[in-house]
């Protein structure tokens, strides 16, 4: 895991005001990565308050070097993929570069505040893209709550399924239908029963959230190699918040293999990447198991991963309808969780996930899953909130919801938080539901 170093400093403070606020996502402690377009051209850059660092402009204005200066080149071409192959000394060395660069007594300030202009770019004056290119997604099934109550919803004698203790459960994604927040999620059509249990085909009816974490393969591995969970969290670059929309009336009647047309239509992240250094001051025990649940197998079992594998991160979901925001309101927040709900860790989902010899490959997306714990404000999709349609949600005087509608916006956050450190957030995961495409207009 990595070690704490100057970069986690809480007493460190930039010269740009709006990252030292109390509430600040993008404080000099994070320095996330991701992909913007400002309209000159698709760009990396590091998130510090409300402004983005263009690393391109100090690569040009010679103020890194080193190591620094290689990872930021590998970043060129608007892909985070080469810094991610290089692996965590590279990623670790640009960070500390720019944290030096951007602290309030930086021994460079003169230079870096001359040409401001240059190097900073206004968030909100950018378009951001996906940070990498996803050759593959691969979304697991790790939260003991959120399985055990959709076993009971499909009327299941044993609502867990018999491997869940043993070993972490996963799908094959799409990767291709993964976008960057704000993308609009477009109904899907497909197949389903109806209410009075006939196959027909048409706008999904029943479409839901689900609030998951993600991590991004940063050094991969080759085919036939296993990653050994010691050593898994050298292979994980970052972190973003994952949106993995799903029209649950296609997925209940298709899933046979498991999750296709009802996951496939598209999933949103969040467009800046928190790094594995940023998260070290927040690491956990691993999730306690309850008594009595077998212990792990050796390919999962680790020392380290138990002691540090946990993250203490807080996320939540929010909703804004059509009618709140006709009426002014703003978002209405329907689930609070925690990342300590999950029952496996990253960690042990990549040692797994290539404990066959499958290999990983930069900027690879890995899902945790439904983030869903036991108390009722932690269920993490709409099917949970509303135990399976039973008890409509209450999101406005009068209005009540069992599914997500036309005009629906789901908003996804996340904090880390420990005593003593600078919190740091992970930015926003937005998307807002559009009506199916009229089929008999013909193709758009």
């Amino acid at each position: 895991m990595v070690q704490l170093n100057a970069t986690h400093d809480p007493a460190r403070r930039s010269w740009l005001d709006s990252a030292n606020q109390a509430d600040a996502e993008f404080p000099i402690q994070n320095l996330p990565f991701g992909v913007f377009n400002d309209g000159a051209g698709q760009r990396a850059g590091v998130a510090i308050g409300d402004q983005i660092v263009d690393l391109a402009a100090l690569l040009e204005l010679g103020l890194l070097d080193g190591i620094a200066a290689e990872a930021a080149r590998a970043c060129a071409g608007g892909r985070l993929n080469g810094l991610m192959a290089l692996g965590p000394r590279h990623a670790s060395a640009l960070r500390a570069a720019l944290s030096d660069l951007l602290r309030s007594d930086s021994p460079q300030l003169g230079q870096v505040l001359a040409q401001c202009e240059r190097i900073l770019v206004p968030m909100a004056q950018v378009s951001m893209a996906l940070p990498c290119e996803i050759g593959d997604y691969s979304d697991f099934l790790t939260s003991l709550h959120h399985t055990e109550r959709h076993g009971r919803y499909k009327g299941l004698a044993d609502p867990l399924p018999p491997a869940f203790k043993s070993l972490p459960i996963a799908y094959h994604g799409r990767a291709s239908s993964i976008c960057v927040s704000g993308a609009p999620v477009v109904r899907p059509h497909g197949q389903y029963k109806n209410k009075a249990g006939e196959v027909e085909y048409g706008p999904a009816p029943m479409l839901d959230f689900e609030l998951e974490l993600a991590a991004f393969v940063g050094r991969g591995n080759q085919l036939g190699r296993p990653i050994p969970l010691g050593l898994a969290g050298e292979h994980i670059f970052g972190y973003c918040l994952l949106n993995d929309w799903s029209a649950k009336s296609i997925q209940w009647w298709e899933q046979v293999l498991g999750p296709f047309l009802g996951k496939s239509f598209v999933s949103s992240i969040s467009p800046w990447i928190v790094t594995q250094e940023a998260l070290a001051p927040f690491r956990l025990p691993s999730p306690p198991r309850p008594a009595g649940d077998p212990a792990p197998l050796p390919h999962l079992a680790d020392a380290r991963d138990q002691a540090e594998g946990g993250i203490d991160i807080d996320l939540e979901a929010l909703l804004s309808t059509p009618a709140r925001r006709a009426a002014g309101e703003g978002p209405l927040r329907i689930t609070k969780t925690h990342l300590q709900n999950l029952y496996w860790t990253f960690g042990q989902m990549m040692a797994h996930h290539t404990s066959n010899g499958c290999n990983l490959r930069p900027g690879d997306l890995i899902g945790s899953g439904t983030i869903s714990g036991a108390d009722d404000s932690a269920r993490a999709c709409i099917t949970e909130l509303t135990n399976a349609g039973k008890d409509p949600l209450k999101v406005g005087p009068e209005e009540f919801r069992t599914a997500l509608e036309d005009g629906d916006e789901i908003m996804l956050r996340a904090r880390a938080s420990r005593d003593g450190m600078v919190s740091i957030g992970f930015g926003e995961c937005i998307g807002r539901i559009e009506p199916a495409y009229d089929l008999s207009a013909g193709s758009r």
